[in-house]
């Protein structure tokens, strides 16, 4: 890939997040960080409502089919290394119960959010 299109990649992907940012904000959650940054990888957003403390990990294609299947089990396991990184880190939030999902978002919808995510996907 060369470095503009790496670059709309990023961008689109920005996007894609503050729309699912938005979008769980008004259904009530709260974000605890964005683009969440460790040694072992990048949660794109952590959030949380009541006792749950959701991982979301959000895709943005073409379409939602796209999206879905980009997911893959390296991908699922660096992200779960990168939640108990971010948990270890945030002590206050461990007692919060954990939970993966991911948003997928194509074209001019709304996202489309799967709570649970690793157990629907496999």
């Amino acid at each position: 890939m060369n470095r503009d299109a790496r670059r709309r990649a990023e961008a689109d992907g920005r996007r894609a997040e503050t729309l699912c940012v938005w979008w769980l904000r008004l259904r009530g959650w709260r974000i605890v960080a964005r683009r969440a940054r460790m040694a072992v990888g990048e949660i794109d957003i952590v959030t949380r409502r009541g006792g749950t403390i959701a991982f979301i990990e959000v895709k943005a294609r073409g379409d939602l089919g796209a999206a879905a299947a980009s997911i893959s089990a390296t991908q699922r396991g660096r992200l779960e290394r990168a939640a108990a990184a971010f948990l270890a880190g945030h002590p206050e939030l461990a007692a919060l119960a954990p939970r993966f999902d991911v948003m997928l978002v194509a074209g001019w919808r709304l996202p489309v959010h799967i709570a649970n995510a690793w157990h629907i996907l496999r």
